[in-house]
């Protein structure tokens, strides 16, 4: 009987959610995820969604997937291949298979395997599972019939029924992973807050899937455990990069005590942080949806000029529209965060898929010399820290700022250890002081940090002009002279360069690594994990993982020339391989790249850079 079975401690497992776009998937995921991260287990998830507004009903393109890794201590990718498959329709398990273990336990809807399912699945028989060789254990259960029984009383029709079939796999997966369902009917009740009915079928659902896999004869021989092993006393969430990207604009906001405005036009992927900050008026948050990209950076920068935190959301193609706007916030030197959510491109490309190919736009794709610092997010959570900081140096150096992330890390979660606001660092503008009155001019700078003083429009005494023509560095008046303009070109560059960030630090075999892994933003996890993998098989591997791009770390060089083999990993065709070896003479590292709209894979990985260690 299953609920007699032995339950078995695992250090890590992946939980792959699959089903038509319709059948929230991503809920799906996100609560499990929830339950997991809440109870202290660390996290990487992975919702891996088509780009279709809605793919027809069962076919292969419209499968929807979400992918979510627990471990009992620290998880850095959303792993490889999965030990639990979810498939609730034959196209599922179809096209999402291919991500299963051998090893996999396979949870289908037997009810949505009917002949139809099984032609718009292009299945040649009756029988899946032999059909595709699957020698996996198999619980094949009709779900939606279930479904439908256990709410035969509530009054509801067919088709509202069955959009709770992903609460049944949530409760059947919380059982498998003896999950308390407490935590998953907490955030049902608080995504359903103004549909209290709605919550509490789901919630009934969810317990009927968990008591089908306590009470039925399966072919599963025990359930699992995961016990937490974080040593970090706190209070944690489950979170997504964009929403962690928005909180930290708030954050710093409210550590400088400013107004936080955004300006933006919804773009995938990055349309969440929009969403997430309309929510905090309370907050002193402002939000316009703009008419167009272009609107949404010029409103930034009068907000900036106003004295605001100016914040600009967008992804790939909305960073060519911003351009010119992110120029005149260059020249007139106003603090600006210009967030991109990289995706696949070019053009629409893979609007919901993630790449890093826009680095090399955001450092270079301006007219004129339009030095700007470039910030790249590691993590969902590291997405806090990131727009935290970028809004530090925007505010502080008087400067447009890019933050990059992509859609990997912003649409995926992690379990996030809340902070602690009055332990992050001050942000102090430079602000013009009293004593300038009447001899200030806009372009005064501070003589250390090369930083322009800011005067907020109203301050009495301070009346000024900024405008997108080169002005004079002493009068700040309109000039065309040659040495002027050479001048100021340079100040603004000097000011960039002049940004303090962190050393690169190199994890791993630091001092004596065979090969040395380069990478930057949202591939660290993946770069950490082969790191991991190749040094448990015994070889000498340590990886520099970036954060600053522009400026980098002061000990970039030193770094890139200290070890024998050098490969730079990227999911673009070699941008910041080419930008290293800009700035740093005479280095020429190995490449890895992938531009595939997919996150990296670690065996494959590691397959790469065992065949370079063997060189």
């Amino acid at each position: 009987m299953a609920n007699d079975m032995t339950v078995k401690e695992l250090e890590q497992v992946v939980v792959r959610f699959s089903g038509d776009s319709g059948d929230g998937m991503q809920l799906a995921g996100n609560i499990f995820s929830t339950v997991s991260a809440t109870v202290g287990n660390d996290i990487s998830t992975f919702p891996d969604y088509p780009a279709d507004i809605r793919a027809p009903q069962g076919s292969l393109t419209g499968v929807s997937g979400f992918q979510v890794h627990i471990g009992a201590g620290k998880v850095y990718t959303p792993g490889d291949l999965c030990d639990v498959l979810v498939a609730m329709n034959a196209a599922a398990l179809k096209t999402q298979y291919k991500f299963a273990k051998p090893t996999a336990c396979i949870i289908i809807d037997t009810n949505c395997f009917e002949k139809s399912d099984l032609e718009k699945a292009e299945f040649k028989t009756d029988n899946p599972i032999e059909e595709m060789g699957i020698k996996n254990d198999v619980i094949a259960a009709p779900i939606s019939q279930m479904v439908k029984d256990c709410l035969a009383d509530t009054g509801m029709d067919n088709k509202s029924m069955l959009k709770c079939r992903n609460m049944f796999a949530v409760g059947l997966v919380c059982w498998l992973f003896n999950r308390d369902l407490s935590i998953a009917e907490n955030f049902i009740r608080e995504k359903f807050a103004k549909k209290p009915e709605i919550a509490e079928v789901n919630i009934k659902v969810i317990h009927a899937g968990y008591d089908y896999g306590h009470n039925t004869h399966s072919s599963v021989a025990h359930t699992y455990r995961i016990e937490s092993k974080s040593t970090v006393p706190g209070r944690y969430m489950d979170i997504t990069g964009n929403k962690a990207t928005a909180y930290g604009f708030i954050a710093a906001a409210e550590k400088a005590g400013l107004r936080l405005y955004l300006g933006s036009y919804p773009i995938t992927p990055a349309t969440d942080v929009l969403h997430e900050l309309s929510k905090h008026k309370s907050l002193g948050v402002t939000t316009v949806q703009c008419e167009d990209e272009i609107a949404g950076c010029a409103s930034a920068v009068g907000a900036s000029y106003a004295g605001a935190l100016a914040v600009t959301s967008t992804s790939g193609p909305g960073i060519c529209l911003k351009s010119e706007a992110m120029n005149l916030a260059v020249i007139m030197e106003l603090p600006l965060v210009v967030l991109d959510v990289q995706r696949g491109g070019p053009a629409t490309g893979l609007p919901t898929k993630s790449e890093q190919t826009d680095l090399l736009q955001v450092l270079f794709g301006r007219n004129g010399e339009s030095p700007m610092p470039v910030l790249a997010a590691t993590s969902p959570t590291d997405c806090f820290e990131c727009a935290y900081t970028a809004s530090k140096i925007a505010l502080e150096h008087m400067t447009p700022v890019v933050l990059l992330t992509d859609a990997f890390i912003a649409n995926g979660s992690a379990a996030w250890k809340l902070p602690v606001l009055a332990e992050y660092p001050a942000i102090v503008p430079p602000y013009v002081k009293p004593e300038m009155q009447g001899s200030w001019t806009p372009y005064q700078r501070d003589e250390e940090t090369g930083v322009r003083y800011w005067a907020v429009p109203g301050t009495e005494g301070f009346t000024h002009i900024l405008g997108g023509l080169e002005k004079d560095n002493k009068t700040g008046a309109i000039s065309t002279n040659p040495e002027n303009h050479h001048l100021m070109t340079q100040l603004r560059q000097q000011k960039i360069d002049k940004i303090q960030v962190p050393d690169v630090e190199v994890e791993g075999d630091a001092a004596d690594a065979d090969l040395l892994i380069v990478g930057f933003g949202g591939t660290y996890g993946h770069l950490h994990a082969a790191m991991d993998e190749l040094r448990a098989a015994g070889k000498k591997v340590a990886l520099a993982h970036y954060k600053y791009i522009n400026p980098l770390p002061k000990n970039t060089a030193e770094v890139m020339k200290k070890y024998k083999k050098v490969v730079v990993a990227e999911q673009n065709m070699g941008q910041f391989a080419s930008y290293l070896r800009m700035k740093v003479d005479g280095f020429v590292p190995y490449q890895y790249n992938e531009v595939k709209g997919q996150p990296f894979v670690v065996s494959e990985l590691v397959e790469a850079f065992t065949e370079i260690l063997n060189k």
